[in-house]
């Protein structure tokens, strides 16, 4: 893949790196500069938000080093991977060595966990390697809401790991990776919060993230179903919840902000674009993602958003070249439909602050 210019990636904000689509037409006119790397697909939890506890998506997989090598060496220039799809990504042995081989080459780098063994000799790989951002998705403020919600019984060794990590980077002085707490918006744990702000903060934790639910608009499961969005169906109750955990972000010294680019909560949870949701979408000019198994992907809720691959396969990186996917038939076809009033189902409820 060759870029258009001789602009160095360094110039792309990691954290902003759609900015960096200037034209959206079936052909893409740069290669893209994220790369969302699945790097496997198994995981210790049982989430009733996410797909692959109801059914599998794909065989059972770790993403081969020689497979994850081949990706990012043939796509220049990249400013951001995240290291996650739908599994556990420290449940893989080679995870530091696939974030220094990314550090090394400039790139930004991040993953989300669920921060179950995320222990001393896990962590200090992390660091050592150079890792850029650090996101414990928790999803609750305490520990029967956290079983009801991921599955099992793990939310105080998260905190117990979390606050050591925390801790070791204070006392040795490590700022990277910055680490932040994730929690999905569902009407039956809003309440919870201003708790959640509290729990981030006495473990040391100075980010917070409200991400929006992904769910199936049929056949929906667990507990991503269109009556637990806040997503345009917030209460005058449910809003006060989210005042006041910004207030009391403000009182503690936490960054309550919301995923994607959306820069503040409550903006996440309102609809700008009308009828068009999709519209603003950039994804498919600025990213790929690559299941553990080499399968190409628009992007990382599209699994969330409609079921079965196959409605939105775009590639095989074990069988095409980057550059064979990236601006072959089926993305040329994807992006053609995003771009008129008639896109693919995984994409028609969607918008740009789904951004994860």
């Amino acid at each position: 893949m060759t870029r258009p210019d001789s602009s160095p990636a360094r110039r792309i904000d990691p954290r902003r790196y759609y900015e960096a689509v200037e034209a959206r037409d079936p052909v893409a006119e740069r290669p893209p500069v994220c790369l969302y790397l699945e790097v496997t697909n198994r995981c210790n939890l049982l989430c009733t938000t996410c797909p692959r506890t109801y059914e599998e998506l794909e065989p059972p997989a770790d993403m081969s080093w020689k497979l994850f090598t081949s990706i990012v060496d043939q796509v220049p220039d990249l400013a951001r991977v995240v290291l996650h799809g739908v599994g556990e990504p420290m449940l893989v042995k080679a995870l530091p060595r696939m974030v220094r081989y990314l550090v090394d080459r400039g790139v930004y780098t991040l993953f989300n966990t669920n921060g179950t063994v995320l222990g001393e000799r896990s962590g200090r790989a992390l660091i050592d390697a150079g890792l850029d951002e650090l996101r414990v998705s928790l999803d609750a403020s305490n520990a029967r809401s956290f079983q009801e919600i991921r599955g099992k019984n793990y939310f105080n060794r998260i905190l117990k790991n979390v606050r050591a990590f925390r801790a070791l980077q204070e006392r040795e002085g490590h700022s990277k990776p910055r680490v932040s707490a994730w929690l999905t918006g569902l009407k039956e744990t809003v309440s919870q919060l201003p708790d959640f702000v509290r729990v981030a903060a006495e473990v040391g934790v100075k980010e917070v993230y409200l991400q929006r639910l992904v769910y199936f608009n049929e056949a929906a499961i667990g507990k991503a179903q269109p009556d637990q969005t806040l997503f345009e169906q917030m209460s005058g109750e449910e809003a006060q919840y989210l005042k006041e955990a910004e207030r009391l972000a403000h009182a503690l010294g936490v960054v309550f902000s919301a995923s994607g680019a959306a820069s503040e909560p409550g903006m996440s949870l309102r609809n700008s674009e009308g009828n068009s949701p999709w519209s603003l979408c950039r994804r498919p000019w600025s990213l790929m993602y690559i299941t553990a198994n080499g399968r190409a992907l628009p992007c990382c809720i599209a699994p969330f958003s409609q079921h079965g691959y196959d409605h939105y396969t775009l590639g095989d990186a074990t069988q095409q070249t980057m550059r064979e996917i990236w601006n072959g038939p089926a993305y040329r076809e994807f992006r053609k439909a995003l771009l008129s009033d008639r896109p693919r189902a995984a994409c028609a409820g969607c918008g740009l602050r789904w951004s994860l």
